[in-house]
């Protein structure tokens, strides 16, 4: 079987955490090129992994046969640039998430994939989780009844991640708690759910802890040390009511709180029985049988859902069909979390029409 030759774009954590070692465990792919705007991490690449070639600017790489696909890896605010781009020079993509920093930039990819036929997958890469998927599975299956709200908890006591730099610029991030770490868990409720259209947001997300970076207290910071002279223009908490045509959704989250505790979860609540899903982790089902309360802590084997995310999009690319993480899925996470910061700009109520 021909392998696919992929290029990844940008070499910072994200690319050498998940993407590249799922790669090179998959016998169909070769990566080909490493490419990153600072030259030396795209060098060092290519010497840790033994395999591919190093270049600083991506568009070197668009008319290139040695790349048939790629894996956006970079900020935020050039993944709807770079995505569209090799998308129309015929080449498939792989974008991390979220998508892009707005709704309008999440829409213009999915017209230039409608248009391209290209594939545009996004690394929302709870969808495939193996706990995720039970629970898709139960609920597909009505063992939870009507699934009318579901509740999600994902918040820190003071984890704003390199503070003063391009997680805490908007102009780079497009925001910050809600899009940084919301993305995964709205992704995951819409997915469980069947994706249902948003029906109305109400909104506030709040930029409170870290606007003074200097006087910032903290335990530790990944992405960090502070910048001192940085921007603090983000969300470090937010709050939304979110009704679909599937069930009611609420969500609290913080990068960034004064209360000590940190919380990662989603309830899924339905008539019949509930489900608390931890975040990363195993789920426990509440239910009743036989005029009692009945709790279960299901144990099942597990598979890497990074190296799950890398495989069906290379089987994509060599056999086609549908992955439950494209573009056409993202938009409605994209188009929520948008609604959240409308809303909280403007006080009130977003609808939809």
């Amino acid at each position: 079987m021909k392998k696919v030759k992929i290029a990844v774009i940008g070499c910072g954590t994200i690319a050498n955490n998940a993407h590249i070692p799922a790669y090179l465990k998959n016998p169909n792919v070769e990566i080909t090129y490493f490419c990153d705007i600072i030259a030396q991490r795209a060098q060092d690449a290519v010497e840790k992994y033994g395999c591919g070639k190093a270049v600083e600017d991506y568009r070197e790489l668009l008319n290139s046969d040695e790349v048939d696909a790629v894996s956006v890896c970079t900020p935020n605010n050039v993944h709807a640039e770079i995505a569209m781009a090799f998308l129309r020079a015929g080449k498939d993509v792989l974008c991390e998430k979220p998508a892009a920093r707005t709704y309008s930039e999440a829409l213009e990819m999915q017209k230039v994939q409608h248009e391209t036929g290209r594939i545009l997958t996004i690394g929302v890469c709870n969808r495939f989780n193996t706990a995720v998927n039970r629970i898709k599975k139960a609920i597909d299956a009505g063992e939870l009844g009507e699934v009318y709200h579901v509740y999600i908890s994902f918040r820190s006591h003071r984890s704003i991640p390199g503070l003063g730099g391009a997680f805490t610029t908007k102009a780079i991030a497009g925001g910050g708690a809600l899009i940084d770490w919301g993305v995964h868990f709205l992704d995951i409720v819409m997915y469980c759910c069947g994706d249902p259209a948003p029906k109305t947001v109400s909104g506030t997300a709040f930029s409170k802890l870290g606007k003074d970076i200097e006087g910032y207290t903290y335990l530790d910071m990944w992405a960090g040390p502070p910048v001192k002279d940085g921007v603090y223009d983000v969300d470090d908490s937010v709050t939304a009511l979110i009704r679909t045509e599937g069930p009611v959704i609420t969500l609290n989250g913080a990068w960034a709180q004064n209360i000590g505790k940190d919380e990662m979860y989603i309830d899924f609540i339905g008539d019949k029985a509930g489900i608390r899903l931890q975040y990363g982790g195993n789920y426990t089902l509440y239910t009743t049988k036989d005029g009692a309360l009945v709790e279960s802590n299901p144990r099942y084997p597990t598979t890497n859902h990074y190296e799950n995310e890398i495989n069906a999009f290379v089987d994509q690319i060599l056999n086609g069909g549908q992955s439950p993480a494209s573009i056409d899925n993202a938009v409605i996470t994209s188009q929520i979390m948008q609604a959240i910061y409308d809303s909280s700009d403007a006080g009130k109520e977003v609808s939809f029409g």
